[in-house]
């Protein structure tokens, strides 16, 4: 099985060294989509034994996950393991999601930072944690999973399901469009539990999605058009009060 770890990185300057260092202990092909960082990250990217794709402005979470895909299925690897540089997902635990895929029983591999109730981690911003239990129950609901955790970035994809997909999405609503295309694409997905880290407690959304009122509305805005989408291959519950007829 031939995998490939990718991680976006945005002004990782303080945290890029470490990282790298510790994925380089568990994996050999690694990719950093860079995503028009002007803190110093591009030039430390140069002192690593990896591949890299450079935006020359900031594009957006989605995109650089999307340009990950492609760049996987180009190089014909078989699993792609994303993961953020912020320290909030840790190395080691990469041998956890390459042997999950070892498994052959899915096609997504989630992390998940909530899926025991003891599970050990720092206490995450009240917010942020609404957000996602409210947009999670909705995704269950609409699509008959069972996921505890819809935004962990923390994932193992296998390429050639990726190929069903046609992602477009390019900021952090991006887990919407691609649970609502997964879905209907047929995937088979699972979580694996991942130790819950919080660094940044201020991190930003981007303008008026700093808001957290505003960011809910949005994501729900882009699962439910992606769900208007692809109605017919959902099952009838996505498309539940949303379109105004019933889904065959």
């Amino acid at each position: 099985m031939r995998a490939l770890i990718a991680i976006p990185v945005f002004n990782e300057a303080r945290t890029l060294r470490r990282v790298l260092d510790a994925v380089l202990i568990h994996a050999g092909n690694v990719l950093v989509i860079d995503d028009g960082s002007t803190d110093g990250s591009t030039r430390i990217l140069s002192d690593y034994p990896i591949d890299v794709i450079r935006h020359a402005v900031n594009r957006g979470y989605g995109r650089s996950i999307r340009d990950a895909f492609m760049w996987a299925r180009r190089e014909r690897y078989d699993w792609v393991v994303t993961m953020d540089c912020d320290e909030q997902h840790e190395p080691s635990a990469i041998p956890d999601f390459l042997a999950a895929a070892e498994g052959d029983d899915a096609d997504v591999i989630s992390g998940s930072r909530y899926l025991t109730a003891d599970a050990p981690g720092d206490a995450p911003p009240a917010e942020r944690v609404r957000i996602n239990r409210l947009m999670t129950e909705e995704i269950n609901a609409r699509f008959g999973l069972s996921l505890t955790d819809a935004f962990c970035g923390y994932k193992a994809f296998r390429v050639a399901g990726l190929r069903r997909l046609r992602l477009t999405a390019s900021g952090y609503a991006f887990p919407m469009q691609f649970w609502a295309q997964a879905v209907a694409a047929g995937l088979r997905i699972r979580e694996l539990p991942v130790r819950r880290i919080y660094m940044d407690f201020s991190r930003s959304f981007g303008g008026s999605l700093d808001d957290p009122g505003r960011r809910l509305a949005h994501y729900r805005r882009v699962l439910h058009r992606e769900i208007l989408r692809h109605c017919h291959s959902l099952p009838a519950s996505a498309c539940d009060g949303l379109c105004g007829q019933p889904c065959e």
